[in-house]
């Protein structure tokens, strides 16, 4: 199952809005076949195992099954996975975890154990979570696993007064930042990081196959329609008003443009991440500047911190997230670390509050 999951994580950039899946076939201690998911429309994990096995010659009766997610059962783009595995003549699939999809939700393995296949759940499954910890946010919860990145000073400042922010962390740590971009199927940003640094909000500094979607939270739409992000790919703005010949303007550079005012006149931004579910997207990676890193954090839509802290002092400059003044430490928000890792100069920090 380890080897299945390694597997999985060879789909991390690519799968969505599939779940990320590996699969390893053995039998006597031998691995026969292995796979993991492809781009949407093709085959999954399990399909790509029964392939690799076949094409090594094996005869896969009585073989066992190691699979990262319970296999589908329904069609979608592709053919149910129970199926293949139950012609296979397979004696035996271990699943890691359920799938939280309601197509799904257990009636694979009730497929396979009506097709007479020996049916195991529950190895490694909080390993299987994590690697599909936003696939199953937007099952369960109906929004996608969001992930602030912040690049800060040790004392916790991410921009001179002036706006002057390019670069506080190392080469290294920009690449790394990258890596997590090239996970998330969305890459989301605020109009006034737009403004200040005209961002191209794209993966450019690690290999990636697809370049994920691209949201602007931009409540007066003010975003120049000349700005960089609009390079042609996909692009969404949420603003707070129905601007006719602006949303036009937009429109004419590839982007679309959502409406979703709250009762203060801005983005309702749970209702953006309802929206975004519904699109497909499972993981939405955030770089904003600290205002609506605040609104993020205050509107409880945000699950995880990625944070990259450099060994540089800034002193009076813009801290990470705009909050309101506590009066008494027990109103603070209390995280855990997740890791703590050294990346190039800097130290990255992965940290979630209590409950996630």
């Amino acid at each position: 199952m380890r080897r299945a999951l390694e597997l999985a994580a060879r789909s991390l950039t690519h799968a969505t809005p599939n779940p990320r899946v590996g699969c390893v076939i053995a039998r006597d201690g031998r691995i026969l076949g292995e796979g993991f998911t492809q781009p949407p429309g093709f085959n999954h994990a399990e399909i790509e195992a029964l392939l690799d096995a076949r094409r090594n010659g094996h005869d896969l009766h009585g073989a066992t099954a190691y699979v990262s997610l319970e296999p589908c059962s329904h069609f979608g783009r592709t053919p149910p996975c129970v199926t293949a595995l139950i012609e296979a003549r397979l004696a035996r699939v271990v699943a890691a975890i359920e799938d939280p999809n309601p197509q799904v939700a257990g009636r694979g393995l009730e497929a396979l154990r009506a097709g007479g296949v020996d049916v195991r759940c529950g190895l490694l499954t909080a390993e299987a979570a994590e690697m599909n910890v936003g696939f199953f946010s937007r099952m369960t919860r109906g929004r996608p696993w969001v992930r602030l990145k912040i690049a800060a000073s040790l004392d916790g400042r991410t921009a001179l007064h002036s706006g002057a922010s390019q670069w506080i962390t190392s080469e290294a740590a920009r690449a790394d930042g990258h890596a997590w971009r090239a996970r998330a199927c969305a890459i989301l940003t605020g109009i006034g990081t737009v403004a200040a640094d005209n961002p191209q909000m794209n993966v450019r500094l690690v290999p990636t196959s697809r370049q994920p979607l691209k949201v602007v939270v931009d409540s007066r739409l003010d975003v120049d329609p000349q700005a960089r992000l609009f390079d042609g790919s996909p692009v969404v703005v949420a603003c707070a008003i129905d601007d006719a010949p602006r949303s036009a303007r937009l429109r004419e550079m590839g982007a679309e443009v959502v409406v979703l005012p709250n009762s203060e006149g801005k983005v309702d931004l749970p209702a953006l991440l309802k929206e975004l579910a519904r699109r497909g997207i499972n993981e939405l990676h955030a770089e904003a500047g600290f205002k609506l890193n605040g609104s993020l954090v205050r509107e409880g839509c945000v699950d995880e911190l990625l944070v990259y802290m450099a060994p540089v002092l800034l002193g009076e400059a813009t801290g990470m997230v705009h909050l309101p003044a506590l009066s008494d430490l027990a109103q603070a928000q209390r995280l855990q670390f997740r890791e703590v890792t050294q990346v190039g100069e800097d130290v990255r920090i992965l940290a979630r509050w209590g409950t996630n």
